[in-house]
């Protein structure tokens, strides 16, 4: 009987997830297993798989069990499954998604020898101060500064991860991906949530103007905030690629490596509709003001120097593709 190759994907149905569940389901070698949650129907989260032959889905509170009872067929675990709300209230809620969760799955990857990739954030970086050079080392994790609860529960688990190589207990393969300002297919679900092109689309298909937030920084121009926005697809193909190179380890930063502002956003979606930009500018609500990340920028070199030298999806090529072959689309699934 030959033997199955799985890849286990937490948060198989979300956004990521869901767009590595895709890509991995192009190799019919390999079982595509997702574990998730998918909520009420018509919030169509079920969407996000619909298109793709999985091998089976797996409710979390079942993760486990099902596991240990299929351990030997696992090929790789990838944890994409974490509150990603940088709004959540219960700080435990998160603290038990984001680091106990990962932690155990960590461990039981690292106890049965198992590969294991998982969803860190750029939101580690706090305010930047401290730049975005994605160093492995220890210390270097330990002086980041996030803002929120969210960005400290992600940097909380990849001190974990580093801990624990440097002590020897680790799985064959371990990467953390700090994602930028990911953008493409699958957001539906998100809501206020999802990314600027997915919220402004409808108003800019309409022939409506957007809104952009005013800046409350001396020299940063009303819209001139700048995000590392990186399409979905740059982050499957660079999963997949780990996925094929099990000698790469550590934590990478994952973004395009080119800052761009929320204007060149915006007026790249209305290009890409083949209208006129207009764009108002709102003010931020007070709640985020002090909070707000002015610029974040990917610096890539470490995971090119692992051997990823395929060029990253500038932004107006993938909010073109986003545009014409999703967000257009009466059916806007990947």
């Amino acid at each position: 009987m030959t033997q199955r190759r799985i890849a286990f994907v937490t948060g198989g149905a979300g956004f990521i997830g869901s767009n590595i569940a895709a890509k991995l389901a192009e190799d019919r070698s390999l079982d595509v297993v997702i574990c998730d949650r998918l909520h009420e129907a018509e919030l169509g989260k079920w969407r996000n798989i619909a298109k793709h032959a999985i091998g089976d889905f797996v409710a979390p509170s079942d993760m486990f069990d099902w596991l240990e009872k299929r351990w030997r067929d696992i090929e790789v675990v990838i944890h994409m499954a974490a509150v990603s709300t940088t709004l959540e209230p219960d700080a435990d809620k998160i603290v038990h998604s984001n680091f106990t969760l990962s932690r155990d799955l960590f461990r039981w990857c690292a106890d049965r020898q198992r590969r294991f990739v998982y969803a860190s954030s750029a939101a580690t970086y706090g305010d930047g101060a401290h730049g975005f050079d994605d160093d492995n080392d220890y210390e270097a994790l330990a002086a980041l500064r996030p803002l929120n609860t969210y960005g400290w529960s992600k940097s909380l688990f990849d001190l974990f991860a580093v801990r624990q190589a440097l002590r020897d207990y680790a799985p064959p393969q371990w990467v953390g991906l700090k994602f930028f300002n990911v953008y493409g297919p699958n957001e539906e679900h998100k809501r206020s949530m999802k990314s600027v092109a997915s919220q402004i689309w409808p108003h800019v298909r309409d022939g409506q103007a957007v809104q952009l937030f005013k800046s409350y920084r001396e020299g940063v121009p009303d819209g001139g905030q700048k995000r590392d926005f990186v399409y979905v697809r740059d982050v499957t193909d660079i999963t997949e690629w780990l996925i094929q190179t099990p000698e790469v380890n550590g934590v990478f930063n994952l973004g395009s490596g080119t800052a761009r502002t929320f204007e060149d956003m915006a007026r790249a979606v209305f290009t890409a509709a083949g209208k006129n930009a207009q764009i108002d500018f709102t003010p931020m609500p007070p709640a985020i003001r002090d909070k707000y990340q002015y610029f974040t920028e990917a610096k890539m070199d470490r995971l090119k120097a692992a051997g990823y030298v395929r060029p990253m999806t500038t932004l107006e090529e993938g909010i073109g593709d986003y545009v014409r072959s999703y967000l257009s689309q009466p059916d806007p699934y990947r």
